[in-house]
């Protein structure tokens, strides 16, 4: 009988966080302890290692998640253990996971079975308070928003165009859309009000995407939240939040160390959704983590068509960041399931099955290609596989030019990524990396949009609400025509509709909303039904954690 993921996490010994951070020449001196096993960089320290070289930089992306798991994360951290069982120096860096998930359906974001972070409790739960910074901050300055409007609004705001929303980082519905400011004169200016969840807050991605501290408060300043009745953009430096913001957040952009399973070093910091943002741990993170190691392996959230394309198109764009390979994740049973088997069916062979939902990743593998950056598929075994079927799959990758390679670090931890190390190695050894991104600076917001949809979705083509052909063409008259843009869509499928799996063809893309991200530089497309504000599902998970009289843990996974 298996053990669960927190049985595994809970009965590892785990090495002091100072012992961790040895392993990669960083000192006591070096580090704020959150207690013995996590812990946060000094900034002294940040800036010290800037002249040293780079490592290389390798990304994990997957096809869309199925309810048949994909491994992602898991196969992230267990590569970076891999990378330790063959004496290779490597950090992986990992985004934190949200409050919501964990409470909701999908669960935390440690990785599994034996190919996990640790202490996972802490970093599904609380962890170092970063999320808790990020929505403080987030509220003050909605806060300090309507207080200027019922303290005379000097800044003319006209209350119908008021676009910052509140956050909280859990799964609630019914905040989605609120009326605020009721009761008295003195309660405020009643208005309709909305919350998004915390990972979707513009200033989530402003902390993921800061260099440091003064680019921070740059960012945030240029923060808009709202427009004046002359239909001029009012930002958080109008409103004179600024500082006080990036006094919340002084210590949550410091990114995080924990360890795997195995004591590797896991840098693991910010979370926007990849759904709803961009998808991606810190720039902090991320360059920090290429100081230190000669082989980083990060992620990029749910499949290649939203993670990736944003880790490449936003990240990568304004970090500078040129990736080294790409690890494409896939398992049996979610092609299976792309080729139309129940969930309850997945264990038994099917290679008829397989073949029409390889199809799937075989769009995966193409879109990637477009970026120029080697790639190696990995299968995330399962005992129900079969040699057919594992058999076809590596076929098929070889014949479209990509790696092969089969990971069972979630049975075998580190051990059971041998093979897909070695793998990434020769590649990183024996192909170059020719990195680009997929559209130019210069096109329209129209042109970036239609891009993704076309290039990475397969879309026929766009259409637009008349809500936003209006939002565009205002976004473009302020001068925001040139940013990227942040394409939110359901992760279950390459088009904007969940329920066509495999590779849909002969659909268009629906955007529906359109706004700007001045701080953190891109432009958001809704496209279809997403929300920036999921709910919990009918049975939450959060019905079956709970905590002992030891404090001890369960059901968290």
């Amino acid at each position: 009988m298996y053990k669960t993921d927190i049985e595994i996490a809970q009965e590892t010994k785990m090495a002091h966080i100072r012992d961790v951070a040895a392993k990669i020449g960083v000192e006591e001196e070096d580090l704020i302890y959150y207690g013995k096993y996590m812990a946060k960089f000094e900034e002294e320290f940040i800036q010290k290692v800037q002249d040293r070289p780079n490592g290389k930089l390798i990304l994990v992306t997957a096809v869309n998640p199925t309810p048949a798991g994909e491994g992602k994360t898991t196969t992230t951290v267990g590569l970076g253990e891999a990378f330790g069982q063959l004496g290779k120096k490597a950090v992986i860096a990992l985004r934190e996971p949200s409050l919501g998930p964990c409470f909701g359906i999908k669960g935390g974001a440690a990785g599994g079975g034996y190919a996990q972070v640790v202490p996972m409790e802490n970093l599904n739960l609380h962890f170092t308070g970063d999320f808790h910074a990020i929505t403080s901050a987030n509220n003050l300055l909605a806060a300090m928003l309507d207080n200027h409007i019922q303290q005379g609004n000097a800044l003319d705001i006209d209350t119908r165009q008021i676009i910052w929303k509140r956050c909280e980082d859990m799964n609630d519905r019914v905040l989605r859309n609120i009326v605020v400011g009721l009761g008295a004169k003195g309660d405020g200016f009643v208005r309709e009000d909305h919350f998004v969840i915390t990972v979707a807050s513009e200033i989530m991605a402003i902390l993921c995407l800061a260099e440091d501290l003064d680019d921070l408060k740059a960012r945030l300043g240029r923060i808009i939240v709202a427009y004046n009745r002359s239909g001029d953009p009012v930002t958080a430096a109008d409103l004179k939040a600024t500082g006080a913001m990036a006094a919340l957040l002084k210590d949550a952009i410091k990114p995080n160390l924990i360890q795997t399973l195995e004591h590797t070093p896991a840098i693991v910091h910010g979370g926007p959704f990849a759904n709803i943002a961009h998808g991606c741990n810190s720039v902090r993170a991320t360059k920090l983590a290429l100081k230190l190691a000669d082989y980083v392996v990060t992620e990029a959230g749910f499949g290649a068509d939203l993670g990736a394309e944003k880790f490449f198109d936003i990240k990568c764009r304004m970090a500078g960041l040129k990736p080294d390979a790409v690890v494409l994740v896939a398992t049996v049973r979610a092609l299976k399931y792309n080729g139309g088997v129940a969930k309850s069916d997945l264990q038994e062979e099917n290679l008829e099955a397989l073949k029409k939902g390889i199809v799937n990743l075989e769009k995966h593998i193409e879109n990637l290609q477009k970026y120029q950056v080697p790639i190696v598929v990995t299968l995330n075994a399962f005992v129900s596989d079969t040699q057919a079927e594992l058999d076809y799959v590596r076929s098929f990758c070889e014949e479209r030019g990509c790696e092969f390679a089969l990971s069972e670090v979630w049975e075998k931890g580190g051990k059971g990524g041998i093979a897909l190390a070695e793998k990434v190695l020769e590649t990183l050894e024996t192909k170059k990396s020719n990195f680009k991104v997929l559209y130019e600076d210069s096109l329209s917001l129209k042109e970036k949009i239609e891009t993704v949809a076309r290039e990475i979705y397969g879309a026929d083509g766009v259409t637009y609400s008349p809500a936003a052909e209006k939002a565009l063409k205002k976004i473009t008259d302020m001068g925001f025509g040139g940013l990227p843009v942040c394409m939110a869509k359901t992760q279950y499928s390459l088009s904007d509709d969940p329920n066509k799996l495999g590779r849909p063809t002969g659909f268009t893309v629906n955007v529906r909303e359109v706004y700007v991200s001045a701080g953190a530089g891109f432009v958001v497309a809704i496209n279809g039904s997403i929300m920036t504000m999921p709910g919990l599902p009918k049975k939450p998970a959060a019905e079956g954690i709970d905590v002992d009289s030891t404090g001890r843990i369960t059901g968290l996974f």
